[in-house]
């Protein structure tokens, strides 16, 4: 059988492991003093703002040659995720974890995003790609997802390149015949810079809603979810009340009704006054 189940077995010191090495974004050189000597080196080197390299070519889960490209059409976000679908523990929680999260919210991929699944290990095959695409789509349970998430396999030459430019370290071990690795969603502008990482395993559906927002600058959602989106900020990896911003708000909008309301006095007096002056 070549797809894993969608629930991939609990292996807690490798959970650990790698959830402590991803969950304090920086340089993976900073961080191996304090992790296990196999897992030194590896991490996420955080690059915010720099733009993927969409002309590598990978190959799709049906078997056709793609660029990276194709899947930023410069209005939707997309959510791109570095994995290996041969990983018996740690890619599974993460996806698992991220379907949760879209469950919760009511965009959808091939909606108002898009979802790249990439395998770093470049001997899976888009077979095993399509197995899990499909596991992943039943478990997520909304139709227009297949439209809007693609799970790509690709050559040595094109991978490299993707995990350079998001910063993304990983390592075969051959004595566990397993890639160690760290854990993040990335979340991408529509025209290909990266926005946000997202660590972990468990994903807060607002924390994923307001990435996603974020990425898009405010182009995707309704009016109340662009103000709401200007009074959070990101820290510590979640969003969090700008109270700042919230006072700044408020104030504007205090202003706005006491305006409205000083100009229903006026006009009222005026009134008032005309009608004075033509009765006398």
């Amino acid at each position: 059988m070549t797809s894993a189940p969608l629930r991939p077995r609990l292996c807690l010191p490798t959970i650990l492991a790698a959830i402590c090495a991803a969950a304090t974004p920086g340089r993976a050189q900073d961080r191996t003093d304090a992790l296990p000597e196999g897992l030194a080196g590896i991490g996420i080197d955080e690059q915010l703002n720099a733009r993927l390299p969409l002309d590598l070519e990978f190959v799709d889960h049906s078997g056709r040659k793609v660029r990276l490209r194709d899947y930023f059409d410069g209005k939707r976000p997309v959510i791109l995720t570095l994995n290996y679908y041969g990983c018996p523990s740690l890619c599974g929680y993460m996806l698992n974890g991220m379907v949760d999260a879209m469950k919760d919210i009511d965009w959808a991929p091939g909606g108002e995003y898009r979802i790249v699944t990439l395998s770093f290990d470049p001997a899976e095959t888009s077979q095993l790609a399509q197995a899990k695409r499909r596991n992943y789509l039943e478990a997520y349970g909304r139709p227009v997802a297949a439209d809007g998430w693609v799970f790509l396999t690709g050559r040595r030459d094109s991978i490299r390149p993707l995990l350079e430019a998001t910063g993304y370290h990983t390592r075969w071990d051959e004595s566990t015949r397993q890639w160690a690795h760290s854990l993040a969603l990335i979340v991408c502008t529509p025209d290909g810079r990266i926005s946000r990482y997202l660590y972990g395993v468990i994903y807060q559906p607002k924390t994923l809603r307001l990435a996603l927002l974020e990425a898009a600058e405010g182009k995707i959602g309704s009016t109340v979810d662009r103000a709401l989106f200007y009074c959070y900020h990101y820290e510590d990896g979640q969003y969090s009340l700008a109270v700042m911003k919230l006072m700044r708000v408020a104030g504007v909008l205090t202003m706005l009704v006491v305006g409205v309301f000083l100009a229903v006095l006026w006009r009222r007096e005026k009134r008032h006054a005309a009608a004075g002056a033509s009765n006398t």
